[in-house]
C-alpha cells in the first residue's frame, strides 16, 4: 500500500515539472516537431475491426480473474526471493512480517515456523476465494481462466497479423520514441494530444499496447511454467537465472505491469473523450452515440457481478470448481507430468533452509518409535502385489542407498534444494512384484491430516513414476537422517510432482487398481479436503 502514496506524489511532481517544461520554446518546438503519432508504414483501416473488440471483451473478465486468483495464490506464501531456496530473510518483497527468528530451528519440531503459518488471508472481493489456504481452489481458477486467456491470445495474435492490425502496436520507426516523450509530457502537463486513436495510436500508446501484447503478455506464460517441477526437473531449472524464484518474481512484476497498464487505460479512456472512445471498442465506429455508453454500463454492470460473485459461489460449491478445473486444465497437466525427470544439483546447490510444512504426528505410536531410534518401525507394502512385505528400518538402510540432490516444489510457491539419501522405489518395487493391474501407489503417513478429524494424511502416485529411478523413499536429508520436521523416519520423492504429493512419516503403501474407494476419492487428503489435483507436476 506505501505504493500508493509515493505513486500520488510522483504524479504531482510529474504534473509540475511537465507544465513548466512547456514554457521552454525547445520544448514547445521538439512537440511540434513529434506530435506524438509516429509514421505507420503500409496502409490500415481506420477502426477497430469486431475481432478484435470481443477479444478486448473477453480479455477483460479472464484477466479480471486470473489477476484476483493469482493474488490468492501469492498469498499462501507472500515472499518474493530471487534465491532458489526461499531463505528466510532474503525477500526482496515480502506482505507479511518477518519469519520469528526464535522459530525457525527445524529440530524443535512443534515449534518451528511453517510454510502454513506464513500465510496470510485476502477479502473476500479481492481474493479467489479470500480465505486463508485456500490456494487449491485458487489455482483451479488462475488455471482455467489462463487456459482461456491463451486461447484469446493465440486467437487474437493470428487475427492481428492475417489483418494487418499489428501495425498499430509494433513501431515501426525509430520516431515512435521521441513521439512517446512528447505524449508524455503533454499529458502529464495536462495539455492531452489530440486523441486519434481511431485511425493511430500515439507513441506512448503504441509502446504501451506493444510491451503489453508482446514482452508482458508471453512472459506471464513463460514464467508461470518455469515455475512448474516437472520442466525444472527436465532441464535443470532450480539454479540461475531461470530458478522458481527468479520466475515468481517476474510473474509477480507481470502482474504489476497489468495491472498499471488496466488502470492508466481506463483513466485515459475516461478523461480523453468517453462517449467517442467506447464507440470506438463498443461499436468500431467514430461517432458519438450514448447506446455505447449505455452498453458500457451494462457490460461493467455484470462484470462486478461476476467479481463479487466469484468468491461466495467458490466457498459453496468447492468440489464443482475442483471438478471443472481438472476438465479444463487435466490434459495438460497428464502432458508435464510425462516429463522424465533428470536434474541433479551440486552440494554447492543445496538450499541453506528448507521450510517445513505439514501436521506433525501426534500418535503414542510414533513417539516410541522415535525414541526407540526407529528400531521397530516397519514399512508395510501390500495391495495388488505378489510378495507383500513388512520392510523394517534395518531392511531399508540394507539395501542400495541412492543419493540425488534435487529441487522441492512446494504448492505454496516457496522451494529449496536438498540432498536426499534412500531407497528407490524401483527395488521396492522388484521385491514386492506388482500385479499388472495396479496403477497407482497410496502412501499413508503416521501423521493426520490438517483439519480435525478427518483422518490420516495420504496420496497416491502413478506406478510408471514409481518406477523412475529417481523415484525415493528417503530417509536421509543433507548427509543426516530425516528430522521429523521433514518425515522422519521416511518420506517420498517423485520429482515431477509438487511438494504436497511427497508424504512424509510414510507407515504404509498400497499398490491399487484405482483411488476411487480411498478417502472421498480424489486421490490424496488434500485432494478431498482442500481440492488439489492429483495430477500436480505445476
Amino acid at each position: 500500500m506505501w505504493l500508493v502514496p509515493l505513486a500520488v506524489m510522483g504524479l504531482i511532481v510529474g504534473v509540475a515539472v511537465a507544465q513548466q517544461l512547456r514554457h521552454f520554446d525547445w520544448m514547445q518546438e521538439f512537440i511540434l516537431r513529434y506530435p506524438g503519432t509516429a509514421a505507420t508504414r503500409g496502409a490500415i483501416e481506420p477502426g477497430l475491426p469486431a475481432w478484435l473488440r470481443w477479444s478486448h471483451l473477453f480479455n477483460i473478465v479472464f484477466i479480471m480473474f486470473i489477476i484476483r486468483a493469482g493474488l490468492q495464490i501469492l498469498a499462501d506464501h507472500p515472499r518474493l526471493y530471487l534465491n532458489s531456496g526461499s531463505t528466510p530473510g532474503t525477500a526482496w518483497l515480502r506482505l507479511r512480517g518477518p519469519v520469528p527468528p526464535d522459530r525457525l530451528d527445524p529440530v524443535e519440531a512443534t515449534r518451528v515456523w511453517t510454510a502454513k503459518d506464513d500465510s496470510v488471508s485476502l477479502p473476500k472481493w479481492i481474493g479467489i476465494p479470500g480465505v486463508r489456504h485456500t490456494i487449491g481452489l485458487a489455482r483451479w481458477w488462475h488455471f482455467t481462466f489462463d487456459a482461456l486467456w491463451l486461447l484469446n491470445g493465440i486467437v487474437f495474435y493470428v487475427l492481428l497479423f492475417a489483418t494487418g492490425q499489428w501495425r498499430r502496436i509494433v513501431p515501426q520507426s525509430w520516431d515512435v520514441i521521441p513521439n512517446a516523450l512528447s505524449t508524455m509530457v503533454q499529458y502529464l502537463s495536462l495539455d492531452f494530444p489530440v486523441n486519434d486513436g481511431f485511425v493511430a495510436y500515439n507513441g506512448l500508446q503504441l509502446i504501451a499496447y506493444f510491451l503489453t501484447v508482446f514482452v508482458f503478455a508471453p512472459l506471464a506464460f513463460i514464467t508461470g511454467l518455469l515455475q512448474a517441477p516437472a520442466i525444472a526437473a527436465r532441464f535443470g531449472l532450480g539454479r540461475g537465472p531461470a530458478n522458481r524464484q527468479v520466475a515468481r518474481s517476474v510473474h509477480f512484476l507481470v502482474l504489476a505491469w497489468m495491472v498499471f497498464f488496466i488502470l492508466v487505460h481506463t483513466v485515459m479512456v475516461f478523461s480523453t473523450g468517453l462517449v467517442g472512445n467506447l464507440n470506438h471498442i463498443v461499436f468500431g465506429t467514430n461517432t458519438d452515440s450514448y447506446s455505447a455508453l449505455v452498453i458500457y454500463l451494462l457490460a461493467m454492470a455484470l462484470i462486478a457481478v461476476l467479481w463479487f460473485l466469484a468468491s461466495p459461489v467458490t466457498l459453496r460449491y468447492p468440489r464443482t470448481v475442483q471438478k471443472v478445473g481438472q476438465a479444463s486444465i487435466g490434459w495438460f497437466t497428464g502432458l508435464l507430468e510425462s516429463l522424465d525427470p533428470q536434474a541433479n544439483y551440486s552440494e554447492k546447490d543445496i538450499s541453506p533452509y528448507f521450510w517445513p510444512n505439514g501436521t506433525l504426528p501426534t500418535s503414542d505410536t510414533y513417539r516410541q518409535l522415535q525414541n526407540g531410534g526407529w528400531a521397530d518401525y516397519t514399512l508395510h507394502v501390500g495391495g495388488l502385489v505378489e510378495n507383500p512385505t513388512d520392510f523394517t528400518y534395518a531392511d531399508l538402510l540394507a539395501i542400495d542407498k541412492h543419493e540425488q540432490i534435487t529441487q522441492h516444489y512446494c504448492i505454496q510457491g516457496w522451494s529449496g534444494i536438498a540432498k536426499w539419501g534412500g531407497v528407490r522405489m524401483a527395488d521396492v518395487l522388484q521385491i514386492v512384484k506388482p500385479r499388472p493391474s495396479a496403477k497407482w501407489a497410496v502412501f499413508r503417513s503416521m501423521a493426520d491430516g490438517s483439519d480435525p478429524g478427518q483422518g490420516r494424511y495420504y496420496d497416491c502416485h502413478k506406478i510408471e513414476h514409481m518406477r523412475h529411478p529417481m523415484a525415493l523413499l528417503a530417509y536421509e536429508m543433507n548427509g543426516a537422517p530425516l528430522t521429523e520436521s521433514h518425515g522422519a523416519p521416511l518420506r517420498l520423492r517423485n520429482e515431477v510432482e509438487l511438494g504436497f504429493k511427497q508424504v512424509k512419516w510414510i507407515e504404509s503403501i498400497e499398490f491399487v487398481d484405482s483411488f476411487d474407494h480411498i478417502g472421498k476419492g480424489h486421490g490424496g487428503y488434500n485432494e478431498d479436503h482442500e481440492y488439489y489435483g492429483y495430477r500436480m507436476p505445476i
